[in-house]
């Protein structure tokens, strides 16, 4: 359509916009001229967390959704986020394991060869469907309990924030392909768990609670589980479930530890109210009737002893075998403590972990 010689000209002339706009915002900006390079793995938190931008405050401002950074405006109705102390709930490695889930996903649809599954025996199908049965019902607690963290937790502290959000789509992804290998093979649901364990974290009342129940104790014991199933996997399908999801839930476990180890660091004074947090926990992990016990699970024991015997020996040898990645799972608990500053832990342990646990390393 033809644009006639009025209009045309209308277009070539630049509105003057100096006249009846309020352009004060222009002048209440946050720091300027610190531009961000991208680094090896690109243009990361890392990179963009210079100077004052970098500043996550000990205590949140304002209670707003305003960006760390951003200028301030007066009147700004308050958004109710409860967790104002940095030291609540911060992690030095957040922003860094956040970069590394987004570009570490993987999808349960196409990532996993399943082709590869291969008709079982009824008894080991059925148990390798109880397992992941179990693994099922753990992973939704794990996705459903950051959600609830999100919505309380400062702007001025975003890391935290984008982490948890990584937490929740990886465990969406472990809690899909877990329900999709116990569907996939013809063995179907199996029986659910007990709950005691897995309410403990949903309902915990403070950051440090949950995170500790659930980050150092609860994920780093289904991390040992996953580093497991390599060995009883019975095709390459089941292995690469387990390395792909043992990658996400360590990610998980660090940030834990380290959230730990740093309020331990700043705020000293909690140390016994995280023993009584741990206490509260610990007496969910035992054994029963000779094989171990998880989430207060009994039939979860039994599966992997008629996987390990299936895969790496003889059913006699099976259940000798979850005991001893029983004890593997709790040697690796105490680490965590260790590595987080709570060795001492190890002394006030239910005596049945105690006397499972190895020697301490002097």
């Amino acid at each position: 359509m033809a644009v006639d010689l009025k209009t045309s000209e209308m277009l070539r002339t630049e509105p003057d916009i100096s006249e009846g706009l309020d352009l004060s915002w222009m002048d209440q900006t946050g720091e300027r001229g610190m531009a961000a390079k991208p680094g090896r793995r690109g243009l990361t938190l890392e990179e963009i967390n210079q100077s004052s931008y970098g500043d996550a405050p000990a205590v949140a401002g304002g209670q707003t959704m305003a960006p760390r950074g951003a200028a301030r405006r007066d009147g700004v109705p308050r958004m109710g986020y409860f967790v104002p102390n940095k030291s609540d709930i911060w992690s030095q490695n957040a922003a860094m394991l956040y970069e590394e889930a987004v570009q570490r996903q993987w999808s349960s649809a196409t990532d996993i060869p399943w082709h590869e599954l291969k008709p079982l025996p009824d008894q080991v199908e059925r148990a390798y469907s109880q397992f992941c049965t179990f693994l099922t019902e753990v992973e939704f607690i794990a996705g459903d309990t950051p959600g609830q963290w999100l919505p309380k937790i400062s702007n001025d502290h975003f890391e935290v924030k984008l982490f948890l959000a990584s937490q929740i789509m990886d465990e969406a992804r472990h809690l899909d392909v877990f329900r999709k290998r116990a569907l996939a093979n013809g063995g179907g649901l199996m029986q659910s768990s007990g709950n005691a364990g897995l309410r403990l974290i949903i309902e915990a009342r403070d950051f440090t609670e949950m995170s500790t129940i659930m980050h150092v104790q609860g994920e780093g014991l289904v991390q040992s589980i996953f580093r497991m199933g390599e060995y009883i996997a019975t095709n390459d399908a089941e292995k690469r479930i387990f390395r792909l999801s043992a990658q996400d839930e360590s990610r998980h476990v660090a940030f834990g530890v380290m959230h730990l180890k740093y309020i331990l660091e700043t705020e000293p004074e909690r140390r016994e109210e995280i023993h009584s947090y741990l206490e509260k926990a610990e007496p969910v992990i035992g054994a029963g009737a000779g094989q171990p016990v998880a989430g207060g699970s009994p039939v979860f024991g039994s599966s992997l002893a008629v996987l390990f015997g299936h895969t790496l020996g003889t059913p006699e040898e099976g259940g000798q075998m979850a005991l001893a990645a029983f004890r593997r799972q709790l040697n690796e608990y105490m680490h965590r403590l260790e590595v987080a500053g709570m060795g001492e832990r190890r002394y006030r342990l239910p005596e049945h972990i105690q006397a499972i646990l190895e020697p301490a390393k002097n």
